[in-house]
């Protein structure tokens, strides 16, 4: 019989535990609100792992590793047709594009990532399978599953924080008064940066987590941050009810590096003069 159950009472890193301490072979597939995705153990050990809103053939994995250029990738897209990954791998290879190693390193951390994204799903439904077979066009790669459970339970431990310090995501935000924040001075990653961007009374937290494509863990995370920094202070959205989410268009998307840092220092000036 299949195991089935709810993320909200079975979390994955103790679906992962259960796995490796029982070295069990069969697929997971859990269904979330947004996208799914499929994590197949071989005797306790990750083999494979997709979403279903990203392409995780070969080819899409070694570009986005940066293995393979933007030209090559479209021109294996084109050419490979339904070709499966362990032919693909094995051209590359014999082509001395990439080495064996250069492959499996990229798989792993492309199955691994898969994994990690889970862990910020806190709704959802899990099936465990132990007769369900891989994709069959997929190369299987063999992933101890101990760091991955650690990793996890830290995770749960700052995702149960964040949910207690920042319990609402329809909320919204807008910045503080505070005289004394130099904003010239910080030092924000381009994921914080584009967050600051959407920052308005009319853009709940989870509009912004929606246009940004972050998850529930991860806007909640740079919020939180803003919020430590005295940046920024959690409002009531203008809106008495909340309309459905619309699209919100950043003005860095689409600029290069140069054209972004005018764009930054343009925002700077316009929050210290709020």
């Amino acid at each position: 019989m299949a195991l089935k159950g709810n993320l909200r009472d079975f979390s994955i890193t103790q679906l992962l535990n259960l796995v490796n301490l029982a070295r069990k072979t069969g697929m997971l597939h859990v269904r979330g609100p947004e996208a799914e995705a499929e994590l197949y153990f071989r005797e306790g050990k990750l083999a494979y792992g997709g979403l279903s809103h990203q392409p995780n053939d070969l080819a899409s994995v070694l570009y986005r590793d940066k293995k393979l250029t933007r030209g090559q990738y479209k021109a294996i897209k084109a050419k490979s047709g339904r070709i499966s990954d362990k032919a693909l791998g094995l051209l590359l290879i014999n082509a001395g594009y990439l080495s064996q190693e250069d492959v499996l390193r990229s798989l792993q951390a492309a199955y691994v990532e898969a994994v990690r994204r889970l862990f910020a799903w806190a709704e959802g439904y899990f099936q465990f399978d132990g007769q369900a077979v891989p994709p069959a066009e997929r190369i299987l790669v063999r992933v101890n599953l101990e760091n991955l459970i650690i990793e996890g339970a830290r995770q749960l431990r700052e995702w149960e924080q964040l949910q207690n310090e920042i319990p609402n995501l329809n909320m919204a935000l807008k910045f503080t008064d505070r005289p004394g924040a130099n904003l010239r001075h910080l030092n924000l990653s381009v994921e914080e940066w584009r967050v600051v961007s959407y920052i308005s009374p009319k853009n709940t937290i989870r509009q912004i987590a929606r246009a940004t494509k972050m998850n529930d863990l991860e806007i909640r995370r740079i919020v939180y941050g803003l919020l430590q920094a005295g940046l920024v202070e959690l409002i009531r959205p203008e809106e008495k009810e909340l309309a459905p989410p619309k699209p919100i268009h950043t003005a860095l998307e689409g600029k290069s590096k140069s054209e972004q840092r005018s764009l930054v220092n343009r925002l700077i000036s316009r929050i210290r003069g709020l």
